[in-house]
C-alpha cells in the first residue's frame, strides 16, 4: 500500500482524530518532502487569538513522520518509529493558514537504512517550518525520531 495524501488524512482522521478535528491536513508527500497545512480557528486558537502551540507541533510532527512512515514502508520491513525529543521556537503569532514543510526525507532514508543494516536502534533530527500565507516563518520545529528494526 503506498503511502498518498488521502490515506494520510484518512489515517488522521480514525486515528489522530484531534489533529483531524483542529484541521491538520496533508497536501503533498513525496520521498523527500511533506507538506502539512493547519488553519486559525476558533477550535485550536489560544487566549491571545493566535493557533495554539500545540496544534502546531501536530502539523509540524506529522510533516515529518509522515516521511518516516513513508520511507519504513518502502523498506518492506517491520521497523517501529517514535519521537524521543523535540525543540520548538516560535517567532511570529500564527494566524490564518499556516504551512509546515519538512524536507528530510532522504535523511530518513538513509537513517532507516542504517537500522535494517546494523540491526541497531537509529535517531536522527528531522525540520519542519512553520509559514503563514505571506510566507513569513511563525515557527520552526525539530523531532528527534527513533527508528529500530522488530525482530520476527
Amino acid at each position: 500500500m503506498k503511502i498518498s495524501v488521502f490515506k494520510l488524512n484518512k489515517f488522521l482522521f480514525f486515528k489522530l482524530p484531534s489533529a483531524f478535528l483542529c484541521g491538520v491536513r496533508v497536501q503533498q508527500i513525496d520521498n523527500t518532502k511533506c507538506v502539512v497545512t493547519v488553519k486559525h480557528r476558533w477550535i485550536n486558537q489560544n487566549p491571545f487569538n493566535s493557533m495554539y502551540f500545540a496544534v502546531q507541533a501536530m502539523a509540524a510532527e506529522l510533516s515529518t513522520g509522515a516521511l518516516v512512515m513513508n520511507h519504513i514502508q518502502l523498506s518492506g520491513k517491520k521497523i517501529s518509529m517514535l519521537v524521543a525529543n523535540n525543540k520548538s521556537n516560535f517567532s511570529k503569532k500564527a494566524t490564518g493558514k499556516i504551512t509546515f514543510v519538512c524536507n528530510d526525507g532522504s535523511l530518513a532514508e538513509k537513517t532507516i537504512g542504517e537500522a535494517i543494516v546494523t540491526g541497531e536502534g537509529q535517531t536522527f533530527w528531522m525540520k519542519s517550518i512553520g509559514s503563514d500565507e505571506n510566507g513569513i516563518q511563525v515557527s520552526e520545529m525539530e523531532f528527534e525520531w527513533s527508528v529500530r528494526t522488530k525482530l520476527t
